[in-house]
């Protein structure tokens, strides 16, 4: 029983569903897309499905738009059968086409395009159908410019300030601008943004936004921007304009001022800046003042560049030392600041030498050189010579055992370690007074008789002596600090040359002399000597040279004969022997000194004749 009535039960129900199904099957369905989007210049392209019962085919096609207006009239397209295509004579005639699916497009659309399309299908006794298509047409905005208020924005401004403007040019609908600050969202009241909508001849639109804030000093480093909002295709895009900065004028609320370079650092005949800065913009005023006594202030003004906060001290020495003052003035709510600074300028004054024991010095004697100084920061003190060497440190220099000789030029350098640069010096003569000391002459000079000849004398003294010679003759002085060089130049007489000269150098504390000897080149101990070894050298030649003909004569090298001279040659076939001729070309007398074999003096005529012909 309960089986039967759940069988009846789905025979029922199956039933109803194909009722149902059949009924909707049997009616003329024509679908289209409900939006279209498509850029600006493209192509549109809006498809047509459709669904006749039976499968039936179409009688037409028919596609419309829906003017603007208050009713909804249509206006044609194209009529489209089975055969052919009928464009209406509209403004797409040019720009219309339609697909194989029958899908109408719609070529280089513009925002004039923005309207409703319908798509009408005929089916003989299925009746008519229709849908219709919203055409969406959107053009990218550029990317804003923003333009940032240039004439700059006072924090005491009554009314609210501009800050910047936002354009966004060429777009299509128009779009939406925000603002923001420091990468943040601003929300607005109502009087802090304007917006300004143009549209175009082309159709686009340019949208412009002024955005209005009041600005604190902080908003000095602020940066605003702007963005461009639209939507494309049900989604929601953006593009941002560039991060600007605007002025802010605001007054100063704190003044420094400083010594350039470094007040520590400052000495006599630098160049000094004093600066003055303020964190106030526009730069206020300046102004600036020394303290001069009975505390009254000496205005500067004639000192300072022009608008820019700097006093310029030149070539500063002691007396620029002291307490200086900047004063600014803001202009825009008149307000003062100001501010002090100590400048101290270091010295080096009153360097003197003291010599102890200070009455005159003789060769020998000790001397103590004792420097001193004056100055606000620590000293050394270096002792250095004439010629630049350092000698000592410290403020003391002990010299001893005193000459001519030791330089008379000492220089006390004091140094100031902390300010590189200062540094005085000062020169002290240490002057040996003595009588004259000969220190060269020109002795023993070698000389002819009537020859010109240079005499040199050399003395070293203090007071600075005068040189006196016995001779005539034509005298030169050279002096190099405490020495005196006198070349004199004479004839060599017999007189000179017999006694000789004397040179004598003299002060107001003594006088010193020496005497020149001159000596004759041709009879001095010294010629002689060479022409005795001359004649020694010679008899030693003649005696070795009589050793080996000797020697050579034993051995039988030399032949013999009867004649007074043997004329020796070598035959052709005995041409390794040696062959030697004897001559003599000595004097009779010196000649007489070679001795006979029994140790006899011949003559030498006898001995050319027979000595080498004749054999023992």
């Amino acid at each position: 029983m309960a089986g039967g009535r759940r069988a009846a039960g789905l025979a029922l129900g199956w039933g109803c569903c194909l009722l149902l199904c059949c009924a909707a099957a049997s009616k003329l369905e024509v679908s289209t897309p409900a939006v279209v989007e498509v850029e600006i210049g493209g192509t549109a392209r809006i498809e047509c499905n459709f669904y006749i019962p039976e499968n039936d085919s179409y009688t037409y096609i028919d596609w419309f738009y829906v003017s603007a207006g208050p009713g909804e009239d249509r206006v044609r397209l194209c009529h489209i059968t089975d055969g052919e295509v009928v464009k209406e004579d509209t403004d797409y005639k040019e720009r219309l086409s339609v697909g194989e699916d029958k899908a109408l497009s719609i070529s280089k659309v513009s925002v004039q395009d923005v309207r409703t399309f319908v798509c009408q299908v005929g089916a003989g006794s299925s009746g008519v159908g229709e849908n219709r298509t919203e055409l969406r047409v959107y053009k990218v905005p550029e990317t804003p410019e923003i333009e940032p208020n240039s004439a700059g924005i006072s924090v005491h401004s009554s009314d609210i300030p501009q800050i910047a403007r936002c354009v966004s040019k060429n777009s299509f609908p128009p779009p939406n601008i925000t603002w923001h600050k420091n990468g943040q969202p601003l929300q607005l009241e109502e009087n802090e943004v304007k917006y300004t909508r143009t549209r175009e001849s082309s159709g686009l639109y340019t949208v412009t936004s002024t955005m209005f804030n009041p600005v604190t000093r902080e908003d000095r480093d602020s940066q605003y921007h702007c963005t461009v909002h639209y939507w494309l295709r049900g989604q929601r895009h953006a593009l941002e304009s560039q991060k600007v900065k605007i002025t802010v004028f605001y007054p100063a609320e704190h003044l420094t001022l400083q010594v350039v370079p470094s007040s520590s650092l400052v000495k006599e005949g630098d160049n000094v800046k004093l600066v003055c800065e303020s964190d106030g913009n526009p730069p206020p005023v300046f102004s600036f003042y020394k303290r001069e006594l009975e505390d009254k202030w000496q205005d500067l003004s004639s000192l300072t560049e022009y608008d820019n906060g700097i006093l310029n001290l030149h070539g500063v020495n002691k007396s620029s030392s002291g307490l200086y003052r900047c004063q600014s003035l803001d202009l825009d709510d008149m307000t003062q600041l100001e501010k002090d600074v100590e400048l101290v300028v270091n010295y080096i004054e009153g360097v003197h030498v003291k010599m102890e024991p200070s009455s005159p010095l003789q060769e020998g004697d000790s001397v103590t050189l004792s420097c001193n100084a004056h100055s606000p920061v620590a000293l050394d003190y270096q002792w250095r010579d004439e010629k630049g060497k350092k000698v000592a440190e410290g403020n003391q220099l002990f010299l001893s055992n005193l000459t001519f000789e030791t330089s008379n030029n000492f220089i006390c350098k004091v140094v100031a370690p902390s300010v590189p640069g200062l540094e005085q010096s000062k020169e002290v003569s240490v002057a040996v007074q003595g009588k004259p000391r000969i220190v060269a002459i020109s002795s023993p000079l070698y000389v002819r008789q009537d020859e010109v000849v240079t005499l040199t004398c050399k003395a070293i003294a203090f007071p600075r002596p005068s040189v006196h010679w016995s001779v005539n003759g034509t005298a030169h002085e050279y002096i190099d600090n405490q020495h005196v060089a006198s070349n004199l130049t004479v004839r060599v007489s017999h007189d000179l040359l017999r006694a000789g000269a004397m040179c004598r150098v003299s002060n107001a504390l003594g006088a010193s002399e020496k005497h020149i000897q001159l000596l004759d080149q041709k009879t001095t101990p010294e010629s002689q000597g060479v022409i005795i070894v001359a004649i020694i050298v010679a008899i030693l030649v003649v005696a070795v040279l009589g050793a080996v003909i000797y020697f050579l004569h034993k051995k039988g090298k030399i032949p013999c004969g009867r004649t007074g001279k043997q004329d020796i040659t070598r035959p052709e076939a005995r041409k390794d022997k040696i062959v030697v001729e004897v001559k003599s070309d000595k004097l009779p007398e010196e000649a007489g000194l070679l001795q006979g074999a029994n140790g006899e003096k011949r003559p030498a005529a006898d001995q050319v004749g027979r000595g080498v012909g004749h054999c023992p």
